[in-house]
């Protein structure tokens, strides 16, 4: 068992700090850890359940997920719980990103001068805290005094003794991820869908199946290409706590698509075929043509105009510089976007030749504009 808990970006004086977490052991003293770091980070505490739902859940994640079933045991160890009483939530979901304004696109390896797919994104999110968010949402007058949600990101690397070895970034819990990496070169980013329509999350708590943030570590504990995740997804129960994301999912040959599920449940996959494949914060399978498009409003956070500049851009053959280049063109900055306090919080390149992801942290505006990390590699 080895764990390597340090600070690689920011610090107190910047608006984030992030640290990189590695962990390698077995599944459950990396749960173990997690839970730990959870608490201490976050303030977490495992909820009380509802013991039948609980009972299922944990079943259900035994029977499809082990990986993350025996992870909620080494959490429960961590809290002195019996696991299978079945008394508590022992994994910790949190906030789903309610308006968030993310880009990603993927290159395969036939469109790259590296001839390695490529896959890069912005995550975008507010620059607020939890109850100043409500109250800017609502109308309300922000009462400041709270932490921004984002500003204690992960980068979280395990590698445990079965199963792959996974890089994955989180915003605020440790048990899902924004985007990660695995060892095999499956790659998954999660972006907010229908952003005009998307509504305020849900209180319902954890139910049986995915979380929407679960959604991406699931894939890359258990898959190793593609085809693999769409039939996993197409197997796996879902649910998304009101506010729907969507994911592109790419793997080390090429392969690539984005999954998307409607509001009565229908499931969508629009594949890449062959070709570089962009996805922003609208439904891909209602408007994919670049040259049709509706136009935005305040409440679309400029995704139309993101997706055309972004397929525009990945016309011609890529490279790590043009794919940096292309996200940086629709980047969030001060100007950006009058109605929200959105910036880039961070700019990922993911190489899945090389199984590593390039990424560089937002900390702050000064006058010239953003102020971004210098860019950091980590592989799995």
């Amino acid at each position: 068992m080895g764990v390597r808990n340090e600070t690689v970006a920011g610090s107190d004086a910047d608006f984030m700090v992030v640290r990189e977490l590695t962990v390698d052991g077995d599944q459950v003293e990396i749960g173990r850890v997690l839970a730990r770091e959870a608490a201490r980070a976050y303030g977490w505490r495992p909820e009380p359940a509802d013991r039948e739902k609980a009972r299922a859940r944990r079943l259900w994640f035994e029977r499809n997920w082990p990986q993350h079933h025996e992870r909620m045991r080494g959490a429960a160890s961590a809290l002195g719980l019996d696991f299978e009483a079945d008394e508590y939530y022992v994994d910790g979901l949190t906030g789903v990103p309610g308006g968030s304004g993310c880009s990603a696109t993927y290159c395969p390896p036939g469109l790259t001068e590296e001839r390695r797919g490529l896959l890069g994104r912005n995550y975008d999110f507010f620059t607020t805290s939890a109850a100043d968010l409500f109250a800017l949402l609502s109308g309300g007058e922000a009462k400041g005094g709270q932490p921004p949600m984002a500003s204690r990101p992960y980068v979280v690397r395990s590698r445990p003794t079965t199963g792959p070895a996974t890089t994955v970034i989180t915003m605020d819990t440790l048990d899902g991820c924004m985007d990660g990496v695995n060892e095999h070169g499956l790659a998954v980013v999660l972006l907010i869908a229908d952003a005009e329509n998307a509504g305020e999350p849900v209180a319902a708590g954890p139910q049986v199946g995915l979380s929407s943030i679960q959604l991406p570590r699931f894939l890359l504990d258990t898959c190793a290409t593609v085809a693999e995740a769409k039939a996993a997804l197409l197997d796996a129960k879902q649910y998304d706590l009101g506010t729907p994301l969507h994911y592109l999912v790419a793997d080390a040959s090429g392969d690539c698509f984005v999954w998307e599920r409607g509001a009565g449940g229908d499931e969508h996959i629009t594949a890449g075929d062959g070709g570089a494949l962009c996805v922003t914060n609208h439904l891909l399978n209602r408007h994919p043509d670049p040259e049709d498009l509706p136009a935005d409003n305040a409440e679309t956070m400029r995704t139309y105009e993101r997706y055309r500049k972004l397929s525009h851009s990945t016309k011609a053959a890529m490279s790590g510089p043009g794919v940096r280049a292309a996200l940086d063109d629709v980047s969030y900055a001060p100007d950006t976007d009058p109605h929200y306090p959105i910036r880039t919080l961070w700019r990922s390149v993911f190489d899945l030749g090389e199984r590593s992801v390039a990424t560089r942290f937002y900390l702050g505006d000064t006058d010239a504009g953003p102020r971004y990390s210098d860019e950091l590699v980590f592989t799995c």
